[in-house]
């Protein structure tokens, strides 16, 4: 397929197979919004290799659509077109989708956030610097455990969690601030949460959160890939960067080359030692923290349900209470007691993060648009999952890789790159406020 021809799904597959589709108002939005899209991806200056998107305007999703390629052949092999039905591997917003199956164990009366999470491990994890002061699966969801990153968050199943935290690599644990102390964004928190889920259960990650939440959603996802469905994982997007899996160096000019999920010559494998892994020793290697594979479609049915207060299909799978508190400020940056990085992170929830409608803060150019959600950024993807709960208006955007460096594309008002803030004022203002974007 040409690399400037976009597969556009958009409004036109909706009748045949999801009633629930509202059309928007104007033909000639669609159009125009059709048109913005295809010019960010197909941009010079930075080119995308995919990008599903999804918008929803008060409940309704009002419009999708699928530009680029899911699968680059570079010559060898036919191309393949994204859709709107394309699963990603989503980075971090898999932690958003992570803490929603701890909340269900939370209105299970199985887990309590304030609890010491040793009790869940059934090992004591403890902050050497900070040995008196537990650690709460509350703090690990607002990232302020004084966990950190630096050792790596991720191993083999043949690692056990508890081997690695105890004694601990110094660069582990901040001997600065204590549990509960300071903001620091840090993944290795969620393979504890994952593990703790799974000791918790007895069941492995993978499969728990298929039962909590996603087979009761009825959508087709997951955390390991081996075990999605051969249409499904025909539909899985190869993430791609211009540059070598293992350097910095970018070339604009030069070959897309795979970061992850390529299955072109074979499926996925299990995950070595699984057969024989022990749920509640080891969970990362499913990677609680970034690893669920989801369409733009089915996160639009996760919105949804957020939206509609935790009901789905007529069926209750959260309180709504529940929600309120998992989208509740945990935490406020005053400068002093965080690390922003940059601007990205002002405040937090369990799990999620708010986007105020603020100079310096929002999403969208010129405003309008107050959201709580997740952003995602891995291996090229940046991902975006976006929502107002009072007007339930909502976006999801999926970019799935990079010409260039997204560094070297800053935006013009917030700490997004310039293409996420093109694409979203784009779908904000032609899909959900009926409005042209700027140029």
């Amino acid at each position: 397929m040409n690399e400037r021809r976009r597969s556009l799904m958009g409004m036109a597959l909706l009748g045949a197979m999801e009633p629930l589709f509202a059309m928007p108002a104007a033909p000639a939005a669609r159009q125009a919004l059709d048109a913005e899209l295809a010019a960010v991806v197909n941009d010079p200056a930075l080119q995308l290799a995919s990008l599903s998107v999804l918008a929803i305007r008060a409940g309704q999703p009002v419009y999708e659509g699928a530009f680029g390629r899911r699968f680059i052949g570079n010559g060898a092999l036919p191309d393949k077109p994204a859709t709107p039905d394309t699963l990603y591997r989503i980075a971090s917003i898999s932690k958003l989708m992570t803490t929603l199956g701890l909340m269900r164990l939370v209105e299970a009366g199985r887990v309590d956030l304030d609890a010491d999470v040793s009790s869940y491990l059934g090992f004591r994890l403890r902050n050497p610097h900070f040995p008196e002061r537990p650690i709460t699966l509350r703090s690990l969801l607002t990232h302020r455990s004084s966990l950190r990153d630096e050792a790596g968050y991720s191993w083999p199943f043949a690692t056990s969690l508890k081997d690695v935290l105890l004694p601990g690599d110094p660069k582990t644990f901040s001997s600065r601030a204590g549990p509960g102390d300071y903001f620091t964004y840090c993944n290795l928190g969620w393979g504890v949460i994952g593990t703790a889920m799974e000791r918790i259960t007895g069941e492995r990650f993978d499969l728990l959160m298929g039962r909590l939440l996603l087979q009761p959603l009825g959508i087709t996802a997951g955390y390991n890939p081996s075990l999605l469905p051969p249409a499904a994982l025909d539909r899985l997007a190869t993430l791609y960067r211009k540059r070598a899996t293992d350097t910095e160096v970018w070339n604009p000019q030069g070959p897309w080359i795979a970061q992850v999920d390529d299955y072109s010559a074979r499926p996925p494998a299990p995950p070595a030692g699984i057969a024989t892994y022990v749920p509640g020793t080891n969970a990362t290697p499913f990677s609680p923290t970034g690893g669920l594979r989801i369409s733009a479609r089915d996160m639009g049915v996760v919105m949804r349900m957020l939206m509609n207060g935790g009901v789905h299909d007529g069926r209750r799978l959260f309180e709504r209470a529940t929600l309120e508190r998992m989208f509740a400020r945990q935490w406020t940056h005053d400068g002093s007691n965080g690390d922003s990085l940059g601007g990205f992170f002002y405040a937090w929830g369990l799990r999620n993060a708010p986007f105020p409608d603020r100079p310096g803060m929002g999403l969208v150019e010129g405003g309008g648009f107050e959201a709580v959600g997740h952003l995602g950024d891995a291996y090229g993807l940046r991902s975006v999952f976006a929502f107002d709960p009072a007007r339930a208006n909502g976006m999801v955007v999926l970019a799935g890789g990079v010409s260039s460096d997204p560094e070297q594309n800053k935006g013009r008002y917030s700490a997004l790159a310039r293409y996420e803030e093109r694409i979203l004022t784009a779908l904000y203002r032609h899909a959900i406020a009926g409005q042209r974007a700027p140029d």
